[in-house]
């Protein structure tokens, strides 16, 4: 009962200890010590630039800067540091990669940013278990360039080179996900540093295995969290066989309907499709001027299959018979490494796409998803209120699990266009919720969907996360502000 009465006083006082007498962004220069006599003085900063660089990321939410920056080269030193910070009340904020697009670093209350990046080693590879461990700094990118000549890849790719702890703690996916799943379906372990230091592995020190029955899944619980029940200190990744042969392809349609009934009509197929993304006119506009492709403007699907040559041949031939009878043309396959990786850089670089339609203004994305049989109804629909709604924006999403975003330009100094832009992925998310989907498939909750998550998992869901939260961080100094 205690624990419960602490967690429901959260954010009503300030915190104390060390910095008990100091405004934010002053810490007590016995508390700095204190940092600098675990990581070292050169792994601490106090400067303005930097802890302003730590106190934003992609989103349009403004930079709250933590009032130091710290660097651990390994986790008995995150260890000592969240003790440090618990004891004396200081809130803790992780920090990756920063390319988070729901303020998941924005210190609220002030506090310590443990930056995790220089904790960068592939700790464990194994082969024939298809399983690899990595700390925090360790990217999407770096991770699959060490397992080049391995026969094995990880998948989950959600655009941006992010922190593979990172892409754990916010349950991110990306444009494989139709064919290999998301960080929750690939994620087999965590090293998890509590708010009190106390280190948890939540399927057991070492273990990686593939199923298992063995109590509550702490694993999942720690997945989505966004930093907010502890510190991710390494990661055991599922890994996944090279496919023998890959073919991309992109297709424009007449119409979004046209578009997404295809991607619904592959799916129901049963087309083992690996990538399956879509893109509006306005998108593919602003894709070519970006990455100087030459596709047609108009609602396009780009495509990807990953199998034997046979196996290709029969999903090729069935793909094409589907997009043709929903009224597809300028039909193209990329076979070449080079010619798949101008098409899937070009998605990739779509949110930069998107930013430069509109110099000097801030992106924001909209994230929901739906179940496959709701998917032609909301983007249709999504369409036409983008259409009508006045802003500047465009589509663009991985409709093949039913996810898609609006990415929405934003000038920050206009409050009265911030606000028509909340409005706007408010009732989509609503929209979201109606057809039975969610308000983020990938980007997570952070500062902007906490009322939306409440809408979507109830009053009782939302006490027992509180509940869970009020059990493993009781002073509520993990990330504040954030989720709940």
């Amino acid at each position: 009962m205690a624990r419960l009465l602490r967690a429901a006083t959260w954010g009503l006082f300030p915190w104390r200890g060390y910095c008990s007498q100091k405004a934010k962004g002053e810490l007590c220069r016995d508390f700095v010590e204190a940092l600098k006599a675990v990581v070292g003085g050169s792994h601490v900063s106090t400067a303005t630039v930097v802890r302003e660089q730590h106190g934003r990321d992609e989103s349009v939410h403004r930079c709250e800067p933590p009032d130091a920056v710290v660097w651990p080269q390994n986790v008995e030193q995150v260890s000592r540091l969240a003790a440090l910070c618990y004891r004396q009340g200081v809130p803790i904020i992780p920090f990756g990669t920063g390319t988070g697009l729901e303020g998941g670093v924005c210190a609220v209350q002030g506090g310590v940013c443990i930056n995790l990046t220089h904790m960068d080693r592939i700790l464990e590879l194994n082969l024939e278990d298809f399983s690899v461990v990595v700390e925090p700094g360790v990217t999407r990118k770096a991770l699959n360039l060490h397992l080049r000549d391995s026969g094995l890849w990880f998948p989950v790719d959600p655009g941006a080179d992010a922190s593979l702890c990172g892409m754990a703690a916010t349950g991110a996916s990306g444009t494989n996900a139709v064919r290999y799943g998301t960080m929750r379906d690939n994620v087999l372990n965590l090293e998890v540093v509590l708010p009190d230091g106390r280190l948890l592995h939540t399927a057991g020190q070492g273990r990686h295995f593939r199923k298992s029955a063995a109590g509550y899944n702490l694993t999942g619980l720690f997945v989505g969290s966004e930093g907010t029940l502890g510190l991710i200190t390494a990661t055991t990744l599922r890994l996944h066989p090279v496919p023998e042969a890959i073919v991309a392809a992109t297709c424009a349609f007449p119409s979004v309907q046209a578009a997404v009934d295809s991607t619904v009509h592959i799916l129901q197929a049963a087309v083992p499709i690996a990538r399956i993304e879509f893109l509006d006119e306005v998108m593919m506009d602003a894709c070519n001027r970006y990455s100087k492709l030459n596709c047609s403007v108009a609602p396009t699907l780009f495509l990807e299959f990953h199998g034997s040559q046979q196996a290709l041949e029969e999903q090729l031939q069935r793909t094409e018979e589907i997009v043709q009878q929903n009224g597809a043309s300028d039909f193209s396959w990329a076979k070449a490494a080079e010619e798949r990786s101008q098409l899937w850089t070009a998605r990739h670089n779509a949110w930069y796409a998107a930013l430069a339609m509109r110099p000097g203004c801030k992106g924001y994305s909209t994230d929901v998803c739906v179940p496959i049989s709701r998917l032609p109804e909301i983007l249709v629909q999504t369409k036409e209120d983008l259409n009508a709604s006045g802003l500047t924006g465009s589509i663009v999403g991985h409709v093949g699990d039913g996810n898609f975003h609006c990415i929405l330009l934003v000038n920050p100094d206009d409050a009265e266009e911030l606000g028509r832009v909340k409005a706007f992925a408010e009732q989509l998310g609503r929209r979201a919720l109606a057809l039975h989907g969610t308000c983020t498939g990938e980007h997570g909750i952070g500062l902007g969907k906490r009322q939306l998550l409440r809408e979507e998992v109830g009053a009782v869901g939302v006490e027992t996360m509180r509940q869970l939260k009020a059990v493993l961080d009781p002073q509520g100094l993990m990330n504040p502000g954030k989720v709940l």
